[in-house]
């Protein structure tokens, strides 16, 4: 059945009850911890994401391949020089990538973000996300406010929903109990930037965690100091067993005399970091090639070498050979930093004119940008009823939660532009999977 015209049709049939049903809804998300202040709140549109069994195992089989293939990117880099230097990291960050964590995971937490053709099912890699994936909590309220949706509720059907939030946490804890130096119950610190975090979703997980049992606490990484082999908390005196890290890698290399302390106490293995910098491996945007290198691909499958090829975009370092090649075919062809997140300083050409674009094509040449092949995601119809009578055709991402190598869940984001992020007319919506009939 297809839920998402039955939902439409609902709406057009209700229209005002629609309206101030979505009015109520983004009310409530603006009255919750999803407001950051302002007018930095979560938007969505009225109309979920649905998704069917079928596109489920194709989600787990994505992750599945995906996790293999990134562990064996970093048993790679750790034993071998040469793949290092495809890197091309500071020796700085070299060294805390070859610090190896005392759990078993290799990549706690990850987001694979893709475009995803819901009618072929099938598709191609956007980004990884590593280093400070967030929006968990996101997810988790969006659906729980689905009770506020008419359209929705005139539905009447029961759908699976994967919870991300303490389903992550069990995940976190399960991780700690891999480290033979850590007690049954650790101390748990969760660290950023705090100017910059996501702010109330590293309250929720402080709560999530107290609940369950555990000290925790928000900190902000540069408020750490390490004495006596122990790591400690100067705002409240706790002494921290282990560290949830969302400061991204970029953050904290530009501030290492900052965080002096936390690094230190990484080194000497006195503190467990559930989010070792190993991940960068795979943040980075520069992952793209190194999977594409003939010398990483002799570490692979031949199986594998043929799925990277298949559904990995052509990537190139930003130099003035490749803007040349880039400038007059815009619409195939996207920019961004290698190490960025939250799509800082990307740049799509669909969304520009050719003058523009080709401004900022040769404003970036070596500046440490690469040029990635352009991918149209798959477009599907919803409507904004806070702001619009009329519907709109959306671009779709896929966000596939990654926890400890096993698929957790979708984070489904939508934009009328060429460019699907917060600062680009980002909507959120929530994901549901189609039960199985009996």
């Amino acid at each position: 059945m297809n839920y998402a015209l039955k939902m439409k049709n609902y709406i057009d049939e209700h229209r005002i009850e629609s309206k101030e049903s979505a009015l109520k809804t983004t009310m409530t998300i603006q009255a919750s911890e999803l407001n950051a202040g302002g007018p930095n709140y979560t938007r969505t549109l009225h109309i979920p994401k649905f998704y069917t069994q079928e596109d489920k195992k194709r989600f787990e089989s994505i992750v599945d391949t995906m996790y293999q293939i990134f562990s064996k990117v970093i048993k790679a880099y750790q034993s071998d020089e040469e793949i290092r230097k495809l890197f091309g990291f500071s020796k700085e960050l070299e060294e805390l990538i070859l610090l190896k964590p005392r759990y078993d995971s290799l990549i706690p937490i990850c987001r694979v973000d893709i475009f995803y053709d819901e009618k072929t099912k099938e598709f191609g890699f956007c980004e990884f996300n590593t280093d400070g994936t967030s929006a968990m909590n996101e997810n988790k309220r969006l659906n729980e406010f689905l009770s506020l949706n008419n359209a929705f509720m005139a539905l009447d059907t029961d759908f699976e929903i994967m919870e991300l939030v303490n389903t992550w946490v069990d995940v976190f804890l399960k991780i700690c109990h891999t480290d033979p130096k850590l007690k049954e119950k650790p101390n748990i610190a969760i660290v950023d930037f705090l100017d910059k975090a996501y702010l109330n979703e590293l309250y929720v997980f402080e709560r999530v965690f107290k609940e369950k049992g555990y000290q925790c606490e928000v900190v902000d990484i540069r408020n750490l100091e390490y004495r006596d082999h122990k790591l400690w908390s100067t705002k409240s005196g706790m002494q921290l067993d282990v560290i949830y890290r969302r400061a991204v890698t970029k953050d904290v290399m530009e501030n290492l005399e900052l965080v002096k302390d936390f690094i230190d106490a990484i080194k000497a293995d006195d503190v467990s970091i559930i989010g070792a910098f190993q991940t960068q491996l795979i943040h980075h945007k520069c992952i793209n090639q190194v999977l594409l290198a003939p010398l990483m691909q002799k570490y692979f499958t031949q199986e594998e070498v043929a799925y990277i090829e298949k559904h990995l975009p052509k990537t190139y370092d930003l130099t003035k050979d490749v803007a040349d090649m880039i400038k007059e075919d815009k619409n195939q062809w996207i920019i961004k930093p290698k190490d960025s997140y939250a799509a800082k300083g990307v740049w799509a050409g669909v969304d520009l004119n050719t003058e523009e674009w080709k401004h900022e094509v040769e404003h970036w040449i070596d500046k440490d940008y690469i040029a990635q092949e352009y991918i149209t995601p798959y477009k599907t119809e919803n409507i904004d009823l806070v702001n619009y009578d009329d519907y709109q055709m959306y671009s779709n991402l896929t966000g596939l939660y990654v926890y400890d190598g096993k698929f957790a869940g979708v984070y489904s984001r939508l934009s009328d532009s060429g460019i699907i992020s917060t600062q680009y007319n980002e909507k959120t919506v929530p994901t549901l999977f189609i039960k199985e009939e009996s």
